[in-house]
């Protein structure tokens, strides 16, 4: 087996007396794919700083092989000190690397290099940071939270450069579909720890519940025997002799050692307890939207847009960043008037948001005061009085943290903070703006339950696939200069009724055709128009399934399951570490081949729900 190009060993490090590293180990392969997981304030983003050779450990060995290049992509980029964003990006390159990759990245991202950085947005400058790490194609990237702050099409851009890229890549991120589509092996920080399980992101829930359970039985056979050990010293003990001693002695060690098991489980096992409190119902129509429209400085944000919101609906709104998806919010919610069109509320509405930049948050105020509104050591929850460091414990602040200044917490903790913030104040419907940044994935697993649970109505804006499709019973998703379109279910389920209407849109009807055979412009437009009037896959109601069709029903099913084990399989073997160095042309084989299968699948998948709601239409009428 090849040796690693960079190896951290036996790393230990604390803060203030506290212990964030104790024994932590990583190595990173050739072409590695790996991610870093673990909860907020666990040590990842360090662990990274410390393979960057940014921090320096209390104790252990950090190595890098001679002439290994390694570029780090940071959480908040500081692009002060340049003039533009193109002389930032370029101090990732090195002497004899040429500038031109830095322009096509610029340019991929949305950016043109000569933006200023003082007047850049998050989003913006997470783009300039992450063209200055791609651009010198180094032998490992380390990224720190790459999706934060973009938008679903840069991500998805970013997903298929990171996976044609020959860096190793080493990722932290709390957005599940983009490890699981990049990672082969995964890393867990696990009170102070690193363990490492040789499959990808996919598996590594499983993994970590079996592990969690298994220190769980270990816990309880190691009770057992200090019951038994107890019992023997109220009733075996007769003298003092050695060995008498030395099992005294060793009873007071397994005991230890349980304390310890215990602190650790506890540590293991505290999550945050979310509860929104809610409101009073809201009426069952929330909102009612009539052909509203918005512009700003002529450019049209929303354009002829109608909708209506149900209670306990949960609407996710996507679309680019600057396609007006906050503005489509303030609109429904009545923070904004239309230019034109007609807003409705129902009634009973109260009203909850938080905002995705934390604007509300002043960054010296304490994090007592940022709960309580200053002064005061008790917290209004719903309608009932808690105290403050009560309440901090649900979402997991420690009692001396009261004190702490906001601009000291953590992305993970502000965000947590946000949350405590909007669910301590009654409810019924709540307007999330991004609400996943920065928050670990446990965390965002206990968000997705209150919502789910959550007896109030839901608008959602967020980049996170998982989340979205988790979560939301209906998108509302951007199509370019103002309109926006519904579609049932989450995120993925608009992925597949897109890609129906698609295809449903290239395949020319006869009447169609026929307009075009006969001649003038005046027959096509007519053939065209109706066409548009009436929906594509309606079809009529004497028609049935072709014996094709049906066997293509009856097939693929075990074609896709057939599938979905060759991919498990071409994935089992891309994970090998020394299969790229055994054989170049096998592994690229196999890579394509994956690839195959992936874009097979997906045909497959569209041909089987388009057959099968065509069966559903047939039937039902």
């Amino acid at each position: 087996m090849a040796p690693p190009l960079l190896a951290l060993q036996d790393i230990h490090l604390s803060f203030g007396g506290t212990s964030l590293l104790e024994g932590a180990e990583l190595s990173v392969f050739e072409r590695d794919r790996l991610c870093v997981v673990g909860r907020n304030g666990s040590g990842k983003s360090t662990l990274l700083k410390i393979a960057a050779g940014l921090i320096e450990p209390d104790k252990g060995e950090r190595f890098l092989q001679p002439g290994t290049t390694v570029q780090y992509l940071e959480q908040e980029p500081d692009l002060s000190d340049f003039n533009s964003v193109q002389a930032y990006a370029a101090t990732g390159l090195g002497s004899d690397e040429e500038p031109y990759r830095v322009g096509y990245l610029l340019n991929e991202l949305g950016l043109t290099g000569m933006e200023t950085p003082a007047e850049l947005s998050g989003g913006e400058a997470r783009r300039a940071a992450i063209a200055r790490a791609l651009a010198p194609q180094p032998d490992i990237l380390l990224l720190d939270e790459p999706t934060n702050h973009l938008d679903l099409p840069a991500i998805e851009w970013m997903e298929r450069e990171l996976s044609g890229t020959k860096s190793a890549v080493i990722l932290i991120s709390h957005d599940r579909r983009f490890l699981e589509a990049l990672s082969r092996r995964t890393v867990w920080i696990d009170r102070c720890r690193t363990r490492t399980m040789e499959h990808g992101f996919e598996r590594f829930e499983a993994w970590r519940d079996e592990t969690l359970e298994q220190e769980e039985r270990d816990r309880h056979k190691l009770d057992r025997k200090i019951v038994r050990e107890n019992h023997w010293l109220v009733h075996g003990v007769t003298g003092r002799r050695k060995r008498n001693q030395k099992r005294l002695a060793n009873l007071h060690e397994l005991r230890a050692e349980r304390q310890n098991l215990a602190e650790s489980s506890r540590r293991a096992t505290e999550t945050v307890t979310m509860a929104a409190a809610q409101a009073e119902a809201s009426g069952k129509l929330v909102i009612e939207a009539r052909r509203i429209s918005k512009a700003w400085a002529e450019a049209p944000i929303v354009r002829d847009f109608s909708m209506k919101v149900q209670r306990q609906d949960r609407i996710g709104i996507v679309g680019p960043n600057g396609a007006g998806k906050t503005t489509l919010v303030k609109l429904l919610t009545g923070e904004l008037a239309p230019d034109s069109g007609e807003i409705r509320h129902g009634t009973k509405l109260e009203l909850v948001s938080l905002d995705q930049k934390r604007e509300n948050l002043q960054a010296t105020e304490i994090l007592q005061d940022a709960l309580t509104g200053g002064g005061r050591d008790m917290v209004m929850v719903g309608d009932r009085q808690r105290h403050v460091v009560s309440y901090m414990k649900d979402f997991l602040f420690e009692p001396e943290q009261a004190r702490t200044p906001i601009e000291a917490l953590s992305g993970g903790e502000r965000g947590r903070l946000m949350l405590a913030r909007a669910f301590a104040k009654p409810s019924n419907i709540l307007v999330l703006d991004e609400p996943t940044n920065d928050l670990d994935l446990e965390t965002l697993d206990l968000l997705q339950e209150l919502l789910a649970d959550y007896a109030g109505t839901v608008l959602l804006v967020s980049h996170d696939r998982d989340f979205l499709d988790r979560v939301t019973t209906l998108i509302v998703a951007s199509n370019g200069n103002g309109t926006w379109t519904s579609y049932a279910g989450g995120y993925s389920d608009m992925l597949v009724q897109r890609a129906l209407g698609a295809a449903a849109a290239t395949k020319p009807s006869k009447q169609h055709e026929g307009g075009k055979r006969a001649g003038g412009a005046g027959a096509e437009r007519a053939a065209r128009d109706r066409t548009v009037s009436r929906p594509v896959s309606t079809p009529s109601p004497k028609r049935k399934l072709s014996f094709k069709e049906k066997h293509a029903l009856e097939t693929l099913p075990d074609q896709m399951q057939a599938l979905e084990s060759k991919i498990a399989n071409l994935k089992g073997r891309l994970a090998d570490p020394e299969f790229y160095d055994r054989d170049l042309a096998a592994f690229k084989e196999t890579a394509d081949a994956l690839v195959e299968a992936r874009a097979e699948m997906a045909t497959s998948e569209e041909e089987w729900l388009r057959l099968e709601i065509l069966r559903e239409e047939l039937e039902g009428g």
